[in-house]
Order: structure tokens, then sequence, then C-alpha cells
């Protein structure tokens, strides 16, 4: 800080700019508020750069290659080659053309676009890189997270994250992925389908913490593609090519991808300076209307804890830009949906199993879209308390990514069976699966037979 410098006034400092942090600038700017959005590198953050689209721009290019090679069934055959140069250019390029649209909105919102950090002085008054000092009347901290690190593979050379695996402009022959959540899992899946080796190091099952029998169905499919599970196992030490694991083995390694979580990113913010409180594990602690211990300041995303989902914090974005401007919110939603972009996908809304609730399901065995594109692996379960209301539907499906926004809407809306049921869906479609697990729910199944029942 520049000795006898003046701050600039602002009324809210948004500091994160990834997909949290810019929609809660443009939340509070409509509503007449001046906003500055602090973003050290590119706006839409690790979502748009570096996650969450780069994974499944790769995702869709490796199951369009590894599909059109494997389409014997549909009278297609031929040799196929993949550029990986290209394919880099045009996931760079997606991401690009975000970061594009969102500094457009931004303009278009009148928000300041500040290119620098920020640490906090005060709980009124935050210190810029770029040499300002902002006294704001609310911040909002939109920083997110950063990739753990696992002791004995430290990032450099060989040892990369997440982030890096889904920016490498070549194809690997070999892969040792460290971590069995969605983020290894999908890193795994797109691998191994453009033709890398690839490996998991598991310290116990892979999605542990899913539904096992969704996750049956994407272990085998893993398997099919060659993608070999070292489970109850832990790496132990590296070369340049290859790792040793706790019993034994050895396995090959041109590119080593550590995915064992995320910590949240509070480095050098100066909260010390302030009233907000963390957790022992360094999250922000926050109430429902997203704000902190600080009155002045509010919080949003990963750095306030699981789930650490770049649609959380969207809607979180959306509450805290309208509390920190005066309006009355809240984050009351009472679900939020998540989606693992595995080969079948699973995506759940709400619980799945628990005291009290029913459950159904309907294979996509008897699903005509699904026999159509021969692509029969997988269900939809619906469960279902004793008043018909729906607590949770789970599909594993293609297309359960876009499926699973009508089971959030029935839970959050306080839907029945009757009403999932009763509701036309167009066929032939994934989605008719919803509606004919609601049907078979209501003991009135009409594309699949789970035996003679006693019918209303």
């Amino acid at each position: 800080m520049v000795m006898g410098s003046i701050p600039e006034e602002v009324d809210i400092a948004v500091i994160g700019g990834g997909v949290g942090g810019y929609v809660a600038a443009i939340r509070a700017s409509q509503t007449g508020k001046s906003i500055t959005l602090i973003e050290k590198n590119k706006l839409g953050g690790h979502c748009l750069n570096y996650a969450c689209i780069p994974s499944k721009t790769l995702i869709h290019i490796a199951d369009l290659f590894y599909n059109a090679q494997h389409a014997e069934e549909f009278g297609i055959s031929g040799t196929l080659s993949i550029d990986p140069k290209k394919m880099h250019d045009w996931r760079i390029s997606v991401s690009k053309k975000l970061e594009d649209g969102v500094a457009f909105l931004c303009k278009s919102n009148q928000i300041e676009v500040a290119k620098a950090e920020a640490v906090f002085v005060s709980s009124k008054e935050i210190q810029l890189t770029d040499g300002r000092n902002l006294e704001f009347g609310k911040a909002i901290i939109a920083t997110g997270s950063e990739p753990a690190v696992l002791k004995g593979f430290e990032y450099g050379g060989n040892i990369i994250d997440y982030k890096a695996a889904l920016s490498l402009d070549v194809i690997p022959k070999t892969m040792v992925i460290i971590g069995a959540g969605y983020v290894a899992v999908e890193t795994a899946t797109l691998y191994a389908k453009l033709g890398t080796k690839v490996h998991i190091v598991a310290r116990s099952g892979v999605l542990s913490h899913f539904d096992p029998e969704a996750t049956e169905l994407v272990l085998s499919r893993m398997e099919s593609l060659g993608i070999e599970i070292h489970k109850n196992s832990e790496p132990v030490s590296h070369t340049e090519n290859s790792v040793t694991l706790s019993d034994g083995k050895n396995i090959s390694a041109d590119i080593i991808v550590v995915a064992i979580g995320l910590h949240p990113y509070t480095k050098g913010l100066g909260l010390e300076n302030t009233k907000v409180s963390t957790d022992e594990k360094g999250f922000i602690a926050t109430d429902s209307s997203m704000r902190t211990t600080d009155p002045n300041i509010l919080a949003i995303g990963d750095v306030v804890g699981e789930p650490m989902l770049a649609h959380k914090a969207i809607r979180q974005g959306v509450v805290a830009g309208e509390v920190a401007a005066g309006k009355p919110s809240g984050f009351d939603n009472v679900v939020i949906p998540s989606v693992i972009f595995s080969d079948p996908e699973i995506a759940i809304a709400g619980k799945i199993s628990g005291d009290g609730l029913s459950i159904k399901k309907f294979p996509l065995t008897a699903l005509g879209r699904a026999v159509a594109l021969n692509r029969t692996k997988g269900f939809v379960k619906v469960a279902y308390n004793s008043n018909g209301l729906i607590e949770g539907i789970e599909i594993v499906s293609d297309d359960a990514n876009s499926m699973i926004a009508e089971a959030a809407l029935a839970i959050e809306m306080g839907a029945t069976l009757e009403d999932i049921a009763d509701t036309i869906h167009p066929h032939p479609t994934y989605s008719e699966g919803i509606q004919e697990a609601a049907e078979a729910a209501l003991g009135r199944p009409l594309h699949f037979f789970y035996g003679r029942e006693k019918r209303e």
C-alpha cells in the first residue's frame, strides 16, 4: 500500500472470477450496485478453463473417436486416426470462447474487472496487487479450490494434477492415476478411449461413496476398456516412467496424475485481518445466506466446503449477490444434483436409500431409445416415501446429465409418483425411463414385467 493513498470505494468487491464469482458479480450488478470483480488469472476460473468444460470437451472427443471405431454392428467400419494437437487446440478454443463470453457479460453489466490478487487489510478494505486499495461495503470470497498434493508425489516432471492432464497436446502411451473419485474415473475413461493404457491406484474402492449397483456397471465398462484398477494399494515411489505400489507391483507410467481431492484456496487472502472463521480443513464457515462470521464478508463455492460442484457455486453466487446487495435471499435448495461423466453416466438428485423409503428400478433393456443405440447397460431408480412423495432419483445412462434436472425440479416442487407418471415424456427418449420408474412404483408398469401384483 502506498502511504497516504486514498482507497477507492466500491459497493461490492468479489474476489475470484470463477463460475460462482462472476455470477455473484452479475447478480449484484443487476440490483444497481457498483461491483469490482478481482481475478488474477482467467475469467471463468477452473471450471471454464481447466476442469469442467475441458474435461467434458475431451470426453466428447474421446467418445466420438472410440464409438466410430467400434460401430460394426451399425454397419460402420474403417480406419481412423486422431490428431492430439488439433484435439488440444479445440479444447483451448472452447475455453477461450467461454472466457470471452464472461468478459462480455461483465462489461455489459458495468462490472469492473481487476486483473490482480487481493489481500484483506481489514473487514472493510482490500489491497490489490495492481497498486490500488478498495474500500468495500460488502465482499464476496469466491476463490475456489486447488488440487491436493500427495507427499512423495509432488507436482513436477511427469507428475501432474488433473488440470494439467486436461491440457496435454499428446496422448500418453501409459498413465497412472492416483485417486478413486469421479475425476479419476472421468480422466481414466477418456484417455483409455484415446488408446492410453491406464492404471488407477485406489486405497479402497473406486467411487466407493456411490451406489454399488451403479458403480458396478461403470467398473465393468472401465475393465472392458483395458483400465486396470489396483485396489487396496498405495503408491510408494516413482521414477520418470514407472510407479511402485505398496503391494510390490511396478507399473509403467509416462504420466502420473494425482487426483486425491481438493483443498480450499484461501492462501494469502489475509483472512487473519478479518473476523472470518474457518474450520479445521480450512473451509470458510457460512450461514444459509452465505454470510461468514464477519458481517461485511460473504463466501461461496468450493471455499465453503462440500459438495465442491460448479452448479452449487453458481446458485450460491446468485444468493450471495442478492444478500450483499441488501436483498432477502437464502441457499435453501432441497437437493444439489451430482453427475459423473463416466461410461455410463451416473446422475443423482436427493436420497436413493434410507429408512422409510421404497425403491423401484426400471432397466434400460426395456427402453426403446437405449435398445436402438445399443446402450442398454443402465437403469433409473426412484425413491419415494409412504405418501408417494419423490425423495430421490438415480439415473445410470447416456444423457443422465440432462435428465437429472427433471429429478431435481420434481423434488424441489414436492412432486409425487403420479406427477411424474402422468406427465407426457417424448418418445423415444431416455427421459421415458424416469416416467417408467414412477409407473412401476405405482404398480402399473407398462414396458417391463415385475411379476403379478394387485393393482388399483
